[in-house]
């Protein structure tokens, strides 16, 4: 029998012990589509509790489910995007509360993927029937490559040029432009771009740039502020924006967190929000409806993105990666406290 003690059970002790064969176990153990739910719950079950060596290549998500989604943050500057960061959180919500509704789990990787070959990795070393990429980071050029080979994925970012994988996102350039416009139209003539070098953040400042034209107004480099994907980077750089005496009335962040990052900055300069200056984001965070003021921003509806479009057809859901519709999640516009007419 089972030598529990040196954890040397074996696949012959599982099918004693569940009284089936041994290739039965073997089908099992490997989530094999054939074993019933309930036969592969029972051996699973038996194998925990006699300390079977599970291999690497078997599924380590419950048994029973459709199938699996692995979430993959990429490197961006030299590091992993933080899972830690709200919007990523949200977005993570929404993947699972998608996940769930067509009985498949998700899990979310060690793996952050710096070159084409950890994208490899991150594709074909699991069991998982696809992988989402939050985020492009500087790896277009890898993703493309990667859309040539067998690898099931979906981005979620910016649609590109010549881009040959498929992205879910929002239209960043107009949401940057509405956001902007509407600074304009309430009659703020400074307004400053607060913002990062990901691939849509740059499209919001192309947006930002189309609606100060549009607005007859000039374009300023110096309203324009190159930060990182969090609030304190904005902060400081908003900070140094009122050190240097450079004069704005408006300020469109390319993300909730950067604008609490503005608004935080300005109010430790003793500037006041909405009267000297208004704030706009981009996201709609559950942050920025309990920020003080609370902050008007674009909304794209992450939920929308995950769940009006299939993320996996449950019927295939262990042999292909199917389903792909994807237009772009509606951007819409939530007004709040943080904006106003000057004066």
């Amino acid at each position: 029998m089972a030598d529990v003690s040196t954890g040397k059970t074996t696949l012959e002790d599982l099918a004693k012990l569940a009284g089936v064969s041994t290739s039965t176990v073997s089908r099992a153990l490997n989530d094999h589509p054939l074993i019933s739910t309930a036969t592969k719950q029972r051996i699973w079950t038996l194998a925990r509790n006699h300390d079977y060596a599970f291999r690497q290549s078997m599924p380590t998500a419950p048994i029973g489910a459709e199938g699996s989604i692995v979430v993959v943050t990429p490197y961006f500057h030299g590091r992993p995007l933080p899972l830690s960061h709200p919007f990523f959180l949200e977005l993570l919500a929404s993947i699972g509360e998608a996940a769930r509704a067509r009985d498949c789990d998700f899990i979310v990787s060690h793996v952050a993927p710096a070159t084409y070959e950890d994208l490899v990795l991150a594709t074909t070393t699991s069991r998982a029937s696809g992988v989402i990429f939050l985020g492009q980071s500087a790896m277009h050029k890898e993703l493309n490559r990667l859309s040539e080979t067998n690898a099931r994925f979906v981005v979620w970012g910016a649609k590109l040029p010549g881009q040959n994988y498929r992205s879910i996102g929002s239209d960043n350039v107009l949401g940057g432009t509405r956001a902007t416009s509407h600074l304009a139209r309430l009659g703020r003539r400074r307004i400053a771009f607060v913002g990062g070098t990901d691939p849509e953040a740059m499209q919001r400042r192309r947006g930002y740039q189309t609606a100060l034209k549009e607005a007859g107004l000039e374009f300023d480099p110096n309203l324009v502020c190159d930060v990182e994907f969090e609030l304190e980077s904005a902060e400081a750089a908003v900070s140094g924006l009122l050190q240097r005496g450079i004069e704005f009335d408006g300020v469109v962040g390319a993300s909730d967190l950067i604008a609490l990052g503005a608004i935080r900055a300005l109010g430790r300069f003793g500037r006041t929000v909405p009267g000297d200056v208004s704030v706009v984001g981009y996201d709609d965070m559950l942050l920025s409806r309990l920020s003080t003021p609370a902050l008007t921003t674009i909304r794209q509806d992450t939920r929308e993105a995950e769940h009006d479009r299939p993320i996996l057809n449950s019927s295939a859901a262990r042999s292909a990666w199917d389903c792909w519709h994807f237009p772009r999640p509606a951007i819409r516009f939530a007004t709040r406290q943080s904006v106003h007419r000057p004066g």
